[in-house]
Formats: C-alpha cells, sequence, structure tokens
C-alpha cells in the first residue's frame, strides 16, 4: 500500500524538485503555496464557468501555474534539467497573456469605475485567484529577494497574469450584467 505522508517534512523541511530540501518557513514556499492556491482558487472559477472558451483559458492559465511552480521549486543545482514551458518559465508564456489581454480589451474596453468583486460566483472567484496571484507575485520578489533563484520570466508572468485575470473578471461580469440586463 502506498501511503501519501512520508514523514520526511515533519523536521519543517520540504523537498525541491531534482533533490535537496529547504525550510518549510522559506520566503520561497509562501511564494509557492500562493501559486498553489491560485490555481485552486481558478479551479472554482472554472466550475462556474459557462462560457466554454473562458473555461479552456482558464485550465490553460492553470497548466502555466505548475510550470511556474516547477521552476521556482527546483533545486537551483539541477536548473539545467528543466524543460522549457513544462518545468521552465519562458518569456513566450508572459507574451501569450500580453496578447490575450490586449485582444480582449480590444474587444470589450474596460469601464473605467471601480469594482467590487462578488457580483457573481465565476467573477468573485476569479478575483480572488487574481488576488492570490498579486500575494504569489509579492512573495515571489521577497524570496528573490532573500537570494531564492528567481527568473525574470516567473516574475514576468506572474506580474501579467494578474493583469489578465482582471480583465477576465471583467469581462464575466460583463457577461452577467449583459444576461440581467435581458430579464
Amino acid at each position: 500500500m502506498s501511503r501519501i505522508y512520508t514523514k520526511s517534512g515533519d523536521d519543517g523541511t520540504t523537498g525541491l524538485l531534482y533533490g535537496g530540501r529547504t525550510s518549510k518557513g522559506a520566503d520561497l514556499m509562501d511564494a509557492l503555496g500562493d501559486i498553489d492556491e491560485a490555481v485552486s482558487a481558478l479551479g472554482v472559477a472554472r466550475t462556474c464557468c459557462t462560457d466554454q472558451p473562458r473555461a479552456d483559458l482558464i485550465l490553460s492559465l492553470q497548466r502555466d501555474l505548475f510550470v511556474v511552480a516547477a521552476d521556482l521549486a527546483t533545486n537551483p543545482a539541477h536548473r539545467d534539467r528543466l524543460v522549457s514551458g513544462i518545468s521552465l518559465a519562458e518569456p513566450s508564456m508572459a507574451a501569450r497573456i500580453e496578447e490575450r489581454i490586449d485582444a480582449l480589451t480590444l474587444a470589450q474596453p474596460l469601464r473605467p469605475v471601480f469594482v467590487v468583486p462578488g457580483t457573481t460566483p465565476q467573477e468573485a472567484a476569479i478575483d480572488l485567484a487574481r488576488s492570490v496571484v498579486r500575494r504569489a507575485e509579492r512573495h515571489t520578489v521577497q524570496a528573490k529577494t532573500a537570494g531564492a533563484l528567481v527568473t525574470d520570466e516567473v516574475l514576468r508572468y506572474l506580474n501579467r497574469l494578474s493583469d489578465l485575470l482582471y480583465v477576465v473578471a471583467r469581462q464575466a461580469l460583463e457577461g452577467a450584467e449583459e444576461l440581467a440586463s435581458h430579464d
């Protein structure tokens, strides 16, 4: 029988990808925990989607966050084992997000209003994910400041992702308002 627990973390450490251990209290672990939380919040948002293209986008963002997490969680001595786009964040990931933001805002410009999240379950879940990604970005910067190996691609991706989630949440809200106005 295989067990989920290993007991190796009972000393307050956790394993890195490709070997080595680090403190569970390290700044890097805060960033990785935030990324894990963002993936889950996006999962909640995806369950609320009635729009398949939006659900597909959210799923692709969840998968991208796994790449970012692998990049961050890798033992620095073994980064040569990472695979671009699979376990290593690459510039094209942030570029794809920028293209998506530009396309979405061109199709539906953002209204210059203050938004209080929570109008719909989907919009609220996307906004929650956005705020968790912002926290992940802050913790990732703290980890880099503390000496962790954090690439520019990871930081750029997290920054652009929160921007995209803002736009996607606004569009989810616009779609709900449009439906409500037809009732």
